[in-house]
């Protein structure tokens, strides 16, 4: 007969039943799951990749430009190629700091504001901090350059056909500005052109487009226009063969607001001497 003891045995392993025996891994399947995560995951990075970065980065240092800011830039937006727009109000006194805030509600417009007038290269250098672009081209906002030209000027650089290219005043058929400024800007190219054995025709021109890997890589000084000469000398002690093409010019006087003067002259010519001399 089944003692007490057996019969509760019985009893227990019939109302948990056998044992479960684990099913063998499926190494296979395994990887192959491990495998369309990892795809997933390098998908994810290039999209995310593709939204931090663009083509071309164009930078706009302003000051005292409410007549002509909001234009330049709706014209920079209206070219067909991906870019970016960064403004940089070098503090600014006549209400351009307002214009620049609401343009800023436009995805493709950055503003960093100045709150003291710093100069033309520290606004560059402050730009350069948050750019995307592959291609970083600076863009005057007085329209005396045509926007349109940027398609033009920074195509060789995203063809892999050079770093550098700039946009010469005095390759066009029409010259349009005065007799005094364009010899002037040409006996600077000229000296600039003696230290850097560059050929340029328009060292000082706005239209500089520069590839940025190569850009971030020079350690720029000049805080105002003395940022033209430093740039073309860092680029030509680096070996970088600096390309020109024709762009279109409409020179402005000072009574419409043009900037420039004898003190940014006489720095000019100290900073083709100076970096021209030293690699720094």
């Amino acid at each position: 007969m089944e003692t007490t003891d057996q019969i509760k045995n019985e009893q227990q392993h019939s109302q948990t039943g056998p044992q479960a025996v684990p099913a063998p891994v499926d190494t296979a399947c395994v990887e192959r799951i491990e495998a369309t995560i990892e795809r997933a995951d390098q998908l994810l990075d290039k999209a995310q990749q593709q939204e931090t970065t663009c083509a071309v980065s164009v930078v706009l240092p302003v000051y005292n430009e409410r007549e002509t800011l909001q234009q330049v830039v709706q014209r920079v937006l209206r070219l067909p190629i991906h870019k970016e727009v960064l403004i940089v109000d070098d503090g600014s006194t006549d209400g351009t700091s307002k214009i620049a805030d609401q343009l800023a509600e436009i995805p493709e417009v950055q503003v960093i504001h100045h709150a003291t007038n710093r100069g033309k290269g520290a606004a560059l250098r402050t730009a350069l901090g948050i750019t995307r672009g592959d291609v970083v081209i600076i863009q005057d906002a007085d329209l005396e350059y045509d926007p349109a030209d940027i398609v033009m000027l920074t195509q060789p650089i995203l063809a892999n056909r050079c770093d550098v290219v700039y946009g010469s005043r005095y390759l066009a058929p029409v010259q349009r500005d005065g007799w005094l400024h364009r010899s002037g800007n040409r006996l600077l190219t000229a000296l600039s052109n003696l230290f850097t054995g560059q050929q340029l025709t328009d060292m000082e021109t706005c239209y500089k487009a520069i590839r940025r890997s190569v850009l971030l890589n020079l350690p720029l000084q000049q805080n105002r226009f003395g940022i033209e000469p430093e740039l073309t000398a860092k680029l030509s002690w680096r070996g970088k063969k600096i390309y020109e093409m024709p762009i279109s010019y409409k020179s402005r006087g000072y009574a419409e607001g043009k900037k420039i003067g004898l003190r940014d002259a006489l720095e000019t010519l100290w900073c083709i001497i100076r970096y021209g001399m030293i690699n720094t």
